[in-house]
């Protein structure tokens, strides 16, 4: 069962959870989930919106990019640390994430990619726009931080990849129960 919700009345629980980690799922070949700790949850356009980042090696950059649609999973209290270490070290080229991490999908109403029930806050996007970072107008000391160019791109926890920045339209949101 999914209950509706307003977005809003959420953002504040959603907002405190990226920094825990939520999931960005995507759906192409098959499905994929990664950990991100790095988004927006606003308005643009008057539009409701999710911006998430994802860097040029991720398997999950090459979904977004043929399927133009993804939900974010967040969940209620602190999250499940096996999901969140299978979803934000491994890469979906490789595994089933959905068997590997023991993923209870329900299908999307508004989109073809599924919320999951052990995090049960769903947001359901579809990419109205997308840029890429140039990462020679970030500060030096952020490049440097965080753009250091010491693990090639396609290993799972590379760092010296740019992101790509995804904004989503909020098209449904609800609470799988």
């Amino acid at each position: 069962m999914k209950e509706s919700i307003r977005v809003e009345d959420y953002a504040q629980q959603i907002t405190e959870a990226l920094g825990r980690g939520i999931l960005l799922n995507t759906k192409g070949d098959k499905f994929n989930s990664m950990v991100i700790g790095w988004g927006h949850l606003g308005r643009i356009w008057n539009l409701p919106t999710f911006a998430v980042y994802v860097r040029e090696g991720r398997y999950t950059k090459g979904q977004l990019d043929k399927t133009k649609e993804f939900t974010v999973s967040i969940p209620q209290g602190a999250p499940d640390a096996e999901i969140n270490r299978i979803c934000g070290s491994l890469s979906g080229r490789n595994i089933d994430k959905e068997k590997e991490a023991h993923l209870t999908l329900v299908e999307g109403n508004q989109v073809k990619v599924p919320g999951m029930k052990e995090y049960p806050i769903t947001l359901e996007c579809k990419v109205l726009y997308q840029q890429e970072q140039d990462l020679l107008l970030l500060p030096e000391n952020l490049r440097d931080t965080f753009y250091p160019q010491d693990v090639d791109g396609t290993h799972p926890m590379a760092n010296r990849d740019a992101h790509t920045m995804y904004i989503g339209q909020i098209v449904d949101a609800y609470i799988i129960r």
